[in-house]
């Protein structure tokens, strides 16, 4: 799905796709399988457009601007599961990305591979009811909810690309658990300033019922300003909401974010340093909300 197994891997070993792992029956060398759009139920559509109706109204005035545009650019209103083909269609003429289907949690190599191609991928399963609330790997309503809205915005579309060519660089030299942070702290749980306030504009967020109000309004997380050297360091646990979160100084910084980096420099600056607790933050870390 829409994220290098890696990622995952914090909570449970049982995620990960090995590096080396061949395609499952039905999928293409780069891991890509039809959509089968035409198979979905009506119980899948439901489920979307129950989830997208609680979650949009939910977000408003709590996700950055251009999340919203990204739903009205994309069409993603219209009702049900959207076709993968007709949405890479309206992204690709606005950024040039693409949506493929993938049938599960993919190996680094592939995911990064896709990224740095802009092509995302996507789960090709939406969860049953019974899990409407929390579901522990991530379908399509997270993939194409939470994701690909910010796709149809350039500092966002570029920011995912550099990021796949800097994990396709980490796992040359053994540092994909480095990018995996900064994937997460970024792309999966990001915050940013807007309008003077503090808003969402991770997909792991942004399509989830309780830690859109849990990362904005509970007093227990830290909301740290955002520092790349920090992030890296930082462990995380993917299985329940956060301790820390990083905030950029406003959203469309976030294409600055690895500009002019020199990513083997600063591997090698931080190696001898220990990594950080999210539980654990100085005063002069913290934002105020």
């Amino acid at each position: 799905m829409s994220h290098p197994s890696t990622l995952l891997e914090p909570a449970t070993h049982r995620h990960r796709a090995p590096d080396d792992a061949e395609p499952p029956p039905g999928a293409a060398a780069d891991w890509t399988v039809p959509q089968h759009w035409d198979e979905l139920t009506a119980e899948d559509h439901w489920v979307w457009d129950t989830l997208f109706a609680r979650q949009k109204t939910l977000l408003h005035d709590r996700v950055v601007s251009e999340f919203e545009r990204g739903l009205d650019i994309l069409s993603l209103s219209r009702p049900g599961v959207p076709n993968f083909d007709e949405l890479s269609d309206r992204l690709g003429a606005r950024t040039g990305w693409s949506v493929v289907a993938v049938p599960g949690l993919i190996p680094d190599a592939v995911f990064f591979d896709h990224l740095a191609n802009r092509r995302f991928p996507a789960g090709n399963f939406m969860r049953p009811p019974r899990q409407m609330d929390y579901i522990d790997e991530p379908d399509v309503f997270h993939d194409v909810f939470g994701h690909v809205p910010l796709l149809a915005q350039p500092a966002v579309a570029d920011y995912m690309v550099e990021l796949g060519r800097l994990g396709q660089r980490a796992i040359a030299i053994g540092e994909v658990e480095r990018v995996a942070r900064l994937y997460w702290y970024t792309i999966e749980v990001g915050l940013a300033r807007e309008a003077g306030q503090t808003r969402i504009y991770g997909a792991g967020i942004a399509s989830s019922l309780g830690e859109t109000h849990y990362c904005l309004e509970s007093p227990r997380p830290h909301r740290l300003a955002f520092d790349l050297e920090r992030v890296i360091r930082t462990r995380y646990r993917p299985d329940g909401f956060q301790k820390s979160y990083f905030v950029i100084d406003r959203f469309d910084a976030l294409a600055e974010v690895l500009r002019g980096i020199d990513f083997d420099a600063l591997c090698a600056a931080v190696e001898d340093r220990t990594d950080i607790d999210p539980k654990v933050a100085r005063p002069e870390e913290l934002i105020s909300s």
